[in-house]
């Protein structure tokens, strides 16, 4: 049980009380908190809430903390200017989309949705202020980002000192065994290990789970970065995106994403090994997501769908691969197929885009000045023999 739980974790502090409160024979109380500052989860999201599942298939409680209460306070975590608060309003917008999308994965009559307020709304002044009293400045300001700011004389605003202590006392409120969370809020985590010691509780385990990172395999999956794949996007949409992963990328995806035991994703690999179309493999785990988020005739459908595509344009699966070097100025298609050696000048790729003879991922383009997104792996064909699997240079 230990080692399924362990797989794909960054951290667990401490290992040695996991293993003690693993061995208390009951249903270990495991939390995790969202804000709900966006309505729309991708699949970064989930690597945390897939955790969730493997401690509630185990038996385990799982408590889905909403933020709505924090969510106003606003996560001062990797931000160097003071983040705006949400409206109420806009936390129980939010908060209700979250509640529609986690159920996708976790098991709705299984799971404990809380709302932070619930305890948070009810302090007073002086309940804060005593709260506020269990940490020191100089503690809060060993927090990377809160230092970098400070360093710089950048502003931090004496609320965002509040985050991190009600994201503690969420735990001393709750009562949680385990608490999961990103490897950007070890410090929030560790203030709910401290605050339940002083509230003569035993300290919760913490466990870390790693950004995942977006299509171009660098940055941290992001919408605003635009290497994301939605939960809620359509069937064809997500089928399509995780086909254009990297196949060493692939296997991280697996890991995080993936239901598939340990020794099935050792088989894949073994499979590659021996000869197999990585495709194939790649087909296994959009097939499972598409599923997930859907539903399998969906998926199949998407499969499909994706197959007929690239027949139709009779894409081979053997072509050449061209790194596209960082430069400051976007990439226009024009600038690429001629990096690509696919047209011999930019003149000849605008020419060929005026006769409909140059597609991206099969369907053609139309826009010469096309700027291309740096977070994807894209097929670019000119004509109907001329292929090239562009990628963006780390």
């Amino acid at each position: 049980m230990l080692d399924e739980l362990k797989r794909g974790c960054d951290e667990i502090l401490l290992e040695k009380d996991f293993r003690e409160k693993l061995e208390l024979k009951r249903p270990l109380r495991v939390k995790a908190g969202f804000d709900p500052t966006a309505p729309d989860l991708h699949l970064g999201h989930t690597v945390l809430i897939n955790k969730l599942r493997q401690f509630q298939d185990l038996g385990h409680e799982i408590l889905f903390l909403i933020g709505d209460f924090t969510g106003m306070i606003g996560d001062p975590t990797g931000k160097n200017v003071t983040r705006k608060p949400l409206s109420r309003e806009q936390v129980i917008d939010n908060a209700e989309s979250y509640k529609d999308q986690v159920f996708k994965i976790l098991n709705p009559e299984k799971t404990t949705i809380c709302f932070n307020s619930e305890w948070m709304g009810k302090m007073s002044a002086q309940d804060m202020i005593e709260l506020a009293a269990r940490h020191t400045v100089a503690r809060m300001l060993e927090r990377d980002d809160f230092d970098k700011r400070y360093k710089s004389n950048q502003a931090i605003a004496i609320h965002e000192f509040l985050y991190p202590l009600v994201q503690g006392y969420d735990s001393v409120a709750l009562k949680a065994d385990v608490e999961l969370g990103g490897t950007d809020q070890k410090f929030n985590l560790l203030m709910g290990r401290e605050l339940q010691k002083q509230y003569g509780q035993t300290p919760q385990v913490i466990m870390t789970m790693p950004i995942l990172e977006g299509l171009d395999g660098v940055q941290k999956m992001s919408k605003s970065l635009g290497n994301y794949i939605g939960i809620n996007e359509p069937p064809s949409e997500i089928f399509g995106k995780l086909m254009k992963i990297s196949d060493d990328l692939m296997w991280r995806y697996y890991e995080l994403l993936s239901f598939e035991s340990a020794q099935q994703i050792q088989n894949h690999r073994r499979s590659i090994n021996e000869g197999a179309n990585p495709r194939d493999i790649k087909f296994k785990l959009a097939q499972e997501l598409v599923a997930r988020f859907h539903n399998q005739q969906a998926a199949t459908q998407a499969q499909q769908d994706f197959i007929n595509r690239f027949q139709q344009n009779q894409i081979p699966d053997d072509m050449p691969e061209v790194y596209l070097p960082n430069q400051t100025e976007p990439w226009l298609i024009g600038s690429a197929l001629k990096q690509a050696q696919l047209v011999s000048s930019t003149s000849e790729a605008i020419r060929m885009i005026k006769q409909g003879a140059v597609k991206i991922d099969g369907e053609k383009v139309a826009d010469a000045k096309l700027e291309l997104s740096p977070g994807e792996t894209l097929i670019l064909q000119v004509g109907k023999r001329k292929f090239a699997k562009v990628r963006f240079a780390q």
